[in-house]
């Protein structure tokens, strides 16, 4: 483990506690107290505060990057001298040039790569997304997601060098990936219009930021990220298609809500505000933001030689679709998506949204009134004018 802090330590207990047969064998971290403590705490015999003692230490079959973001590309360049498969929190690079370079490096050092991007594990996502994979919404149109919060835990994110960006790379990274996954990984992402703002950190990174993304076939994307929510995490997600929709509030409003006065509360979920009056805790926090799928993808792939689902290269083209928002967000434009590796389709158009309702009509809509009755609207093929038909 790479990182003995604040997402170190969900991982640890994720990875040791889920499959009962991981075990977290060298530890690094920049601190000689917190290496210390890790091991202390997960019972890891090796602890370094030199990246590259860690990772080459005999016992290590695979890295788990859990640094901050300009850390990454010096931790998987590490792995692939030592040839150790490696595993990265997200976002994978601060940009899509530092991203592709640690994507050629691995394909090159011919070792397994996976992206940890936890939110397309968790439980509600897989249900969803699975159910969009059969067909229950039909053609997917719009996929929208949400991530706010009052701001991450340590120092690093704050600086715009260090993290490469603020919420938009912090939580965009979330949203891109989700929205892409209900529209398919293998539909490309186009062009993005961004608005991304200031509004209340003293930082020079954005705390708050909204966006669309176009995609080849003609489905968009929303992302909605901030810094500045107050009342906790709060993750959503929309997806609408021709056959159907799907709402998902994975956190915030779980379905557990309790009143306390204080006494005997501590902690109730991740960047919860409050620990006094009505609080809405999360029953199984590892499982709810997918860390348990998520590493149980990794490892089980990892041992059967297989590409876990999600990879550096799914980290590669999301840090892209983020600089063309970063991009958008200065110029007010709608700005390209520059891919300079696609392993997905090409030359997608628009399909036809249209219904026939027979030969001569397409068919607008159909619903039953409240008297009774069927009502439809059509439009006339040879025409373009509407009709409207009561069927008795």
């Amino acid at each position: 483990m790479l990182g003995s802090g604040f997402i170190g330590r969900f991982y640890a207990e994720s990875l040791q506690g889920y499959r009962s047969r991981d075990k977290i064998v060298s530890i690094y971290s920049r601190r000689e107290e917190s290496a210390k403590k890790f091991a202390e705490d997960y019972k890891c015999d090796h602890w370094s505060t030199n990246m590259e003692d860690a990772i080459a230490h005999p016992e290590v079959e695979i890295v788990c990057i859990a640094l901050p973001n300009n850390k990454h590309e010096e931790a998987v360049l590490l792995c692939c001298k030592h040839k150790k498969a490696v595993i990265t929190t997200k976002p994978l690079g601060r940009n899509a040039e530092e991203a592709k370079r640690m994507l050629l490096a691995v394909e090159q050092a011919g070792i397994f790569n996976g992206y940890l991007e936890d939110l397309v594990y968790t439980p509600k996502f897989l249900k969803a997304h699975e159910s969009v994979k059969n067909g229950a919404l039909g053609r997917v149109l719009w996929a929208k997601s949400r991530e706010t919060h009052p701001g991450p835990h340590s120092d690093w994110f704050w600086d715009i060098e260090q993290a490469g960006g603020g919420c938009i790379l912090d939580l965009g990274c979330h949203c891109v990936e989700i929205t892409r996954s209900y529209i398919g990984k293998d539909i490309k992402p186009v062009e993005v219009m961004c608005w991304a703002d200031t509004q209340v950190k003293p930082i020079e990174a954005e705390d708050h930021g909204i966006a669309l993304i176009k995609y080849e076939n003609g489905s968009i994307a929303q992302f909605e990220v901030s810094w500045t929510f107050r009342g906790g995490l709060d993750l959503r997600d929309e997806v609408m298609g021709t056959e159907g929709t799907i709402w998902i509030n994975s956190f915030l409003r779980t379905g557990f809500e309790m009143f306390t006065t204080g006494k005997g509360a501590d902690y109730v979920s991740e960047k919860a505000e409050s620990n006094t009056g009505w609080l809405f805790p999360v029953g199984d926090e590892l499982n709810e933001l997918g860390y348990n799928h998520m590493f149980m993808d990794m490892f089980n792939s990892m041992e059967k030689g297989a590409a876990p689902k999600e990879t550096f290269y799914d980290g590669y083209v999301v840090n892209a679709i983020l600089d063309a928002a970063y991009k958008s967000a200065k110029s007010k434009l709608w700005e390209p998506v520059k891919l300079d590796i696609w392993r997905g389709q090409e030359g997608l158009s628009k399909p036809s949204n249209y219904t026939d309702y027979d030969a001569d009509y397409y068919l607008v809509k159909e619903e039953m009134t409240h008297y009774g009755t069927k009502k439809l609207i059509l439009k006339n093929k040879s025409t373009g004018k509407f009709e409207e038909r009561i069927l008795a």
